[in-house]
């Protein structure tokens, strides 16, 4: 006698899936040409099919099997056969289970199945890693992110979940205009807000939107940025070099250049550290005028100035020449890819246009997430603590400069994540340094990695946001044994 609804072979009758069956039951269409085999070969087949899945990483390790009573409904075979194969190949070391855990494929067979590889960026495994432009991604506020992303899902309605607005959430950019003028003195329309994936997309919008009208070069800082020339490249615009004096950018050979487009770091030149006066401003928005062309200005990191006043964004001097670019990359995480861009209004309908057919929108849950964090306050508090955080490792590594490595120029430290650092000349020239203290197992990346540089002097891009004091005051030690 057989069991109620299988016929003597062991197989069920012609009937589907019950109603409600496991999500799983498509994936499981390798094993169906076994539940098709002869009746007497069918559990061996059943057996030699599922070893082929693991052997050949069809299953991978840690894949959790349905019970015998749900792949028996979807293969359509009796649930004692499913049995009977899960424990052969428990025996064999396939598979493992346990009473009320289920059954899951084992770890022990080497799967042919290949690996997906991390091609993120990683700090160097050194025994001190000063390489600027990282935050401490330890101060990530997670419980008041967790709690954020809960009031979001909790009342975020349905149809908020369908393709938004290409410039973001309205309620993400209402939130970003009242935090942009409070801190940083933008003019910030809401409407001239477009969320986007951090700086590197917007800067790659601006490319795309000024390559279409005419534009093939554009003039950016040296030393500066390098990612800026990349990524203006990648949109098929050239990048000029143009030198810096002590107040910005030098105003003759940005005149002689033939350029009408500039990429700026005016508030925190980036990696010299200097503002640009406000003379230096004034004549930087004359020139643009003159020209009818746009300023770019990368507020890379506006939040973060220790013993001097916040310098306000250019673009609150000339809104309509001036595009303004920012993110939370610094202030919270750059894995978040969160950033905005405050477009003037004679190429705003472009870059929108082309922000939506480049990617739909950015996700709607981390810009609702967002906003509910600078709503709440959230954003403030996580700034005032990275601010107290970074201070207090800016004034450690200018300490143990001064202690380890006497004679040591720093510059640029009123501000920002990273100082400039001028060693003595008894430390030259840059090469040999380079090569003795990569030796010593210290990372450090030199000015001349940014653009021109004066001389061969070792001057160095210190990066210490992401390091404890202790971390900073061990680095420089080892720095400093790196004998002239």
């Amino acid at each position: 006698m057989t069991s109620s609804g299988t016929n003597p072979e062991g197989r069920r009758g012609p009937q589907g899936p019950p109603s409600g069956s496991a999500p799983w039951a498509a994936s499981w269409e390798l094993l169906l040409p076994a539940a098709s085999a002869p009746a007497r070969a069918r559990g061996r087949t059943l057996q030699a099919a599922l070893r082929e899945a693991v052997r050949t990483g069809r299953l991978a390790p840690g894949t959790r099997l349905p019970s015998s009573r749900e792949l028996a409904a979807d293969l359509g075979v009796s649930r004692g056969l499913v049995t009977e194969a899960y424990e052969q190949l428990a025996a064999e070391g396939y598979v493992r289970s346990g009473r009320g855990s289920g059954t899951w494929v084992g770890d022990a067979v080497r799967s042919a199945r290949p690996r997906a590889r991390d091609l993120a960026p990683r700090l160097p495994g050194a025994r001190a890693d000063f390489l600027p432009g990282t935050p401490d991604l330890s101060l990530f506020p997670r419980a008041a992110w967790a709690a954020a992303q809960r009031g979001v899902l909790a009342e975020l309605p349905h149809h908020a979940l369908g393709y938004p607005d290409p410039r973001g959430l309205p309620r993400l950019r209402t939130a970003l205009a009242e935090l942009l003028a409070r801190r940083r003195g933008v003019v910030a329309d809401p409407e001239r807000i477009v969320v986007v994936s951090g700086v590197a997309q917007a800067a790659a919008l601006l490319g795309f939107v000024l390559h279409a009208r005419g534009v093939r070069t554009v003039g950016v800082e040296d030393p500066g940025s390098p990612q800026h020339n990349a990524l203006y490249a990648s949109a098929g615009i050239g990048a000029v070099p143009l030198p810096l004096d002590a107040e910005g950018l030098a105003m003759g050979p940005l005149r002689e250049a033939g350029v009408r487009v500039v990429v700026t770091t005016p508030s925190h030149q980036f990696p010299s550290g200097i503002a640009y006066s406000a003379r230096r401003r004034a004549e930087l928005l004359g020139w643009v005028r003159s020209l009818g062309g746009l300023v770019v200005e990368d507020d890379y990191d506006g939040d973060f100035r220790y013993d001097r006043a916040p310098v306000g964004a250019l673009q609150g001097l000339d809104p309509e020449r001036v595009a303004y670019t920012g993110s939370v990359s610094k202030s919270l995480a750059p894995g978040l890819r969160l950033g905005w861009l405050r477009v003037p209004q004679a190429p705003a309908e472009e870059v929108v246009e082309r922000k939506r057919t480049m990617d739909l929108g950015h996700p709607t849950l981390d810009q609702a997430v967002f906003a509910r964090f600078v709503e709440r306050g959230d954003y403030d508090r996580q700034l005032r603590r990275c601010q107290r955080a970074y201070r207090e490792r800016r004034d450690a590594l200018v300490a143990a400069l001064e202690e380890h490595l006497p004679g040591t120029e720093v510059s640029g430290i009123a501000a920002g994540l990273h100082v400039i650092a001028t060693l003595p000349d008894a430390y030259g020239p840059l090469d040999r340094f380079m090569r003795r203290v990569t030796a010593a197992g210290v990372s450090v990346r030199p000015l001349a990695d940014h653009g021109r540089v004066p001389d061969d002097r070792v001057r160095l891009v210190l990066g210490y946001a992401h390091l404890s004091p202790g971390r900073i005051r061990e680095g420089v030690r080892l720095m400093a044994r790196v004998a002239p």
